[in-house]
């Protein structure tokens, strides 16, 4: 492929991965933040101890963690279609990555959460915070540099996650190096392509670094 006709080629696919990765990765936290804080606070020894409800919240999360992301993606292809209609394309790419993401982005934001310092929360509820006021108003905000430097890593990871779905008719930087560079012989593209794909990589991780060492305050 000529460079002037591979040029609108790999920008249209840059920005079908970017909607994939961005749209992906906010769904990805509406889910994942909820189930964190839920799997946080029902622990042995949280805020609000519930062991049975922990135990089936981790089972879902582990379940869900462990499925391949190939094999999510065809595994639930009559859940995406119900979704959007459709199998092939960006927007019907985004239903898989969700779910595969959102348990993902589920134990980062758990981990995070477990690295505040417990004596603060032992202070707050001796100041008779309630589980709500202690979760966003202690927790979350002390959290907010790991949950960056976490968040940069779940997208790389989103982003990853995306290039396969180009695999299977996903669109974006995958299906062109699928498209073009596997199945056409075109190494270039495919250089191209990685390329690409490393450089996005790299300016998210260093754009997390940067933000987190700015915010941590402490």
């Amino acid at each position: 492929m000529s460079i002037n006709t591979l040029i609108p080629v790999l920008w249209q696919g840059l920005l079908e991965t970017l909607a994939m990765t961005v749209a992906s990765t906010v769904f990805a936290y509406i889910l994942g933040i909820p189930l964190a804080l839920l799997l946080y606070s029902t622990a042995p020894g949280g805020l609000t101890p519930k062991p049975a409800l922990n135990r089936i919240l981790n089972i879902i999360t582990n379940i869900l963690r462990s499925v391949p992301f190939l094999i999510l993606l065809i595994w639930i292809m009559p859940f995406t279609r119900f979704i959007v209609g459709t199998t092939i394309g960006t927007p019907a790419a985004i239903v898989p990555l969700v779910v595969s993401a959102a348990p993902y982005v589920a134990r980062m934001v758990e981990s995070s959460l477990l690295e505040v310092d417990g004596g603060l929360i032992e202070a707050a509820c001796s100041m008779g915070a309630d589980t709500k006021s202690i979760l966003f108003k202690v927790v979350l905000p002390e959290a907010l540099p790991s949950l960056i430097v976490g968040g940069s890593i779940a997208v790389t990871t989103i982003l990853g996650y995306s290039t396969m779905a180009g695999f299977v008719g996903g669109g974006g930087l995958g299906a062109i190096a699928n498209n073009y560079g596997l199945f056409r012989y075109d190494y270039f593209t495919m250089f191209v392509t990685v390329v690409l794909i490393v450089i996005l990589v790299q300016i998210i991780q260093a754009a997390g670094s940067k933000l987190a060492i700015k915010i941590d305050k402490r």
